[in-house]
């Protein structure tokens, strides 16, 4: 008996086989493409043509597609006799050789006809004129790529002249093609050394198989050339076999190659003049995550140490975050890595003040301070160097394990003083920090990064001590009038989250006398700062510019989620203008601010109108039929989604009342959503719809977690949920979301509809079709059985049971979720946007219209 592997590819054989009419279509469409006097045809045709052939040479090794085929072959030998192809016919045809030749029964059988040479061999089709096109150099090297699943055609290649090729590719002034020919001599000498090597590799070059040889010459040679290319070539080749070589079958290879090639690495970190010195740190760092050296031992971390002191800040960044991040990698080196990052840093705090108030962020660097110095007080260079390590340094401070530990403190304090420097808020008193402060006035760039690193220093649990002088900065930017309104939307989000730590510091218990004494000493005395922060937030919400209005919402909804149970927030906010404020801007003229309003006050409203603890302050009932206006007026869709959203948060959290008032506010709002012609607007209205239904059925169920047999479907609690469910008018909605011409909506009523069928009907009870066919109820659940089938052709999609079909009784309700297969809907709804693949034959039709071949020119749609 079959294995289930065995049974899957006889299958998979079966369903990817050529079938009779493709195989009567396919002569008439190779001899149209090697016909020179027809016009071109679309590169997306011959795409799903290669990938025809893929799929049926994937499963089948065999020789008989070329044999029982020869029309292929054909076609390959009259491309080759064309004294002048087009290079989309060209390139076609070489990758389906490629194709083709990727069994070895097929290759033998292609070489017997003496066709593989004259494509990839050392002449192959370099002296047409199409060879000059990029897109046929590309599809020779994947033609190349294609074929190298076994030896014969490795050796072939190998043989032939192909390797000169692709060395020559290497440099195509093509980056595609020069990346393209990089990644086939990797992907040769891994398979090479995978499928020749029985033994131990050494550094002897007669050890290594015949191609491996080859590339690793060429490897050494390019390094030692003269020609500054050819040693740029080598080290990219360099890092994308390291690159690849995470396995641990390639561990001691690429052990032996590096250590062949390693002084002359090494002597490349001295060359000043090299161009070629960013590949340096990008090799070490592949080398680094290489299982050859997982030992923190050996003379590679001495050359990784030596890259860190010679490449310069740049070059050595992305090196020391990436060595930051290995496990493996050795606590010194570790410690080198992050120095060289807070470098520039300790730079900006020492040029702040002279002499230093305060300790610097490093007692000793790994490079020359004067280097960075020179960085950072050249226009040109100091916004990027700034820029890079910041970015490096947030993404250090996002990692949940940091196995060396950061000066957070001294961090931020040079943050603030990059931040100042930025807005011109300090003057600082060496010759350095003057340049330094020059360079970076209103750098937005900088000042982006530098506050995103601020917000993921908040964080971090020893910065308290700074966190007055770090509000100062903060309400800086906030109230001054040059700030960008970019960089002020980063000040909004940083603002946030120290407001949420500095809250977390103020209500610890364990650290209450800690707490007073930190917000003495740094002038925030005995209360957060809410009062500022709402008086710069009554400003911006006024301010002529959308983007400053749509950010300044967003802060106070980031506000109002993370601080609502703050006692002095809710007092600070009650007491501004911000409420009466973010009311207004309901009626902004931008939709993104009319959205950021709605989504502010649906927060604000969970604070102050469904709240006990804040009382009435606001009119519920007013708010929401404010919001209930604009889920039915308002042009735009952002502001549309954004009621629909906050509706269902409102739901989730409780706040609408008991189940009679929430099944009339849900009815309310699905009756205006699912005329609405936003989809995600609709697609809102049944994830409310969902929320309902799980607490109805909570709030109704005796025991809501235990199942429920089908004896007892007709007990009362179900009576009573259905008839709340028809009264809200659910399933009219539900049912008619189902032909939705917008797959997503379809498919998340059905979800829905799956889920109350198995609520009411949990184990398999589904009615025989034909008695519900011959009950009165029955006839209109048969008819929206059949619509359903239909999809989104169904159009004015009847709820009012005009064909018998009463979406409000729930009787019919009950046989309709009974006998409708929504599984099979489901399954239906839930296939990709082309699981109805286009047909080989239909391809091969439609290529034959193109090209004129047919007496009818009208081509399918597929």
């Amino acid at each position: 008996m079959c294995d289930p592997q065995s049974r899957f590819v006889a299958r998979a054989r079966r369903r990817f086989a050529m079938t009779r009419e493709c195989a009567v279509l396919l002569p008439r469409v190779c001899a149209a493409l090697a016909d020179p006097r027809q016009p071109g045809l679309d590169d997306t045709c011959l795409e799903k043509l290669l990938d025809w052939f893929r799929s049926l040479t994937w499963f089948d090794p065999t020789v008989e597609l070329v044999r029982d085929n020869p029309c292929v072959t054909e076609l390959i030998s009259s491309v080759l006799a064309l004294p002048d192809p087009s290079p989309s016919i060209l390139a076609f045809t070489l990758q389906l050789a490629g194709i083709l030749a990727s069994s070895e029964s097929r290759f033998q059988h292609l070489q017997q006809e003496k066709l593989l040479g004259r494509l990839f061999g050392r002449e192959g089709p370099r002296g047409v004129a199409a060879w000059e096109d990029a897109s046929v150099r590309s599809a020779w090297l994947k033609g190349v790529h294609s074929m190298l699943h076994h030896l014969p055609a490795l050796r072939c290649l190998c043989s032939t002249g192909g390797m000169d090729v692709i060395f020559t590719l290497q440099g195509d002034p093509s980056l595609f093609v020069a990346s393209a020919a990089s990644q086939l001599l990797v992907h040769m000498l891994t398979f090479s050394l995978e499928s020749e090597t029985s033994k131990s590799l050494s550094t002897k070059d007669c050890d290594w198989p015949a191609c491996a040889q080859m590339i690793v010459k060429h490897i050494k040679e390019s390094l030692q050339s003269s020609s500054a290319s050819h040693v740029e070539q080598s080290l990219k080749l360099l890092s994308s076999l390291f690159g690849s070589c995470f396995g641990s079958c390639y561990a001691a290879w690429t052990d032996v190659l590096w250590l062949d090639i390693a002084k002359q690495i090494e002597s490349f970190l001295l060359e000043e003049t090299l161009q070629a010195q960013p590949m340096l740190a990008n090799i070490l760092l592949n080398v680094a995550r290489s299982p050859a050296f997982c030992g923190t031992e050996g003379s590679f971390w001495a050359i990784v140490t030596s890259a860190l002191e010679h490449l310069t800040p740049i070059q050595a960044g992305p090196l020391a975050v990436g060595l930051l991040k290995l496990c493996k990698c050795p606590q010194d080196v570790r410690i080198q890595a992050l120095t060289v990052l807070l470098q520039p840093m300790d730079c900006i705090l020492r040029a702040a003040s002279q002499p230093l108030e305060c300790a610097g962020l490093l007692d000793e660097s790994v490079s020359d301070p004067v280097t960075v110095e020179s960085l950072l007080s050249s226009k040109t260079s100091c916004a990027g160097l700034l820029c890079q390590t910041l970015a490096h340094l947030e993404k250090l401070l996002s990692l949940k394990h940091l196995r060396v530990d950061l000066p957070s403190e001294s961090l931020l304090r040079s943050l603030m003083t990059i931040l100042q420097f930025c807005h011109g808020f300090l003057s600082p008193a060496s010759p350095l920090g003057i340049t330094i402060s020059r360079n970076l006035i209103n750098s937005f760039r900088v000042q982006k990064s530098a506050l995103d690193v601020l917000a993921a220093l908040s964080e971090k649990k020893d910065c308290d001590t700074l966190i007055g002088s770090l509000f100062d900065v903060l309400l800086a930017y906030l109230q001054s009038p040059n700030t960008n309104p970019t960089v002020l939307k980063k000040t909004f989000q940083a603002t946030s989250k120290w407001l949420v730590h500095l809250q977390e510091l103020s209500s610890s218990n364990s650290q209450c006398q800690q707490t007073e004494k930190i917000l003495e000493g740094n002038k925030v005395v005995c209360h957060l700062p809410f009062t500022d922060v709402f008086v710069v937030l009554q400003k911006r919400l006024c301010s002529p510019c959308w983007e400053v209005r749509d950010s300044s919402l967003e802060f106070l909804t980031s506000m109002v989620k993370c601080l609502r149970e703050q006692k002095e927030f809710r007092q600070c906010l009650l007491s501004s203008e911000v409420l009466r404020l973010t009311e207004n801007l309901l009626e902004d003229p931008e939709s993104y601010v009319r959205a950021s309003a709605v989504t502010a006050l649906g927060h604000l409203a969970l604070m102050t109108c469904f709240a006990p603890v804040i009382g009435n302050q606001y009119n519920k009932e007013s708010i929401v039929a404010k919001l209930q206006e604009i889920l039915s007026t308002d042009s735009e869709g952002f502001p549309r989604r954004a009621v629909i959203s906050i509706f269902t948060k409102w739901l989730r959290e409780g706040c609408t009342g008991q189940l009679k008032d929430t099944e009339q506010f849900v009815s309310r709002v699905i009756q205006t959503v699912e005329h609405d012609l936003d989809w995600e607007v609709r697609l809102g209205g049944l994830e409310l719809v969902e929320v309902f239904c799980s607490q109805a059925i909570y709030q109704l169920s005796q025991c809501p977690y235990a199942p429920v047999s089908s004896a007892v479907t007709s007990s009362t609690p179900h009576n009573e949920l259905l008839q709340v469910f028809c009264r809200a008018k659910l399933f009219g909605f539900l049912f008619g979301s189902l032909c939705d011409c917008d797959k997503p909506v379809g498919q998340r009523a059905c979800d829905v509809l799956v889920g109350l069928r198995g609520h009411f009907y949990p184990v398999s009870t589904l009615e025989n079709p034909q008695e519900i066919e011959d009950s009165p109820a029955g006839r209109g659940i048969a008819w929206l059985q059949r619509t359903l089938r239909q999809g989104s052709l169904a159009q004015n999609f009847p709820t009012g049971g005009g064909v018998g079909v009463d979406f409000q009784d729930p009787e019919s309700m009950m046989l309709a979720l009974g006998a409708i297969d929504l599984l099979e809907l489901h399954d239906e709804l839930n296939k990709s946007s082309d699981h109805v693949e286009e047909s080989p034959q239909s391809l091969l039709q439609d290529i034959l219209a193109t090209l004129g071949t047919t007496g009818d020119n009208e081509v399918d749609c597929y």
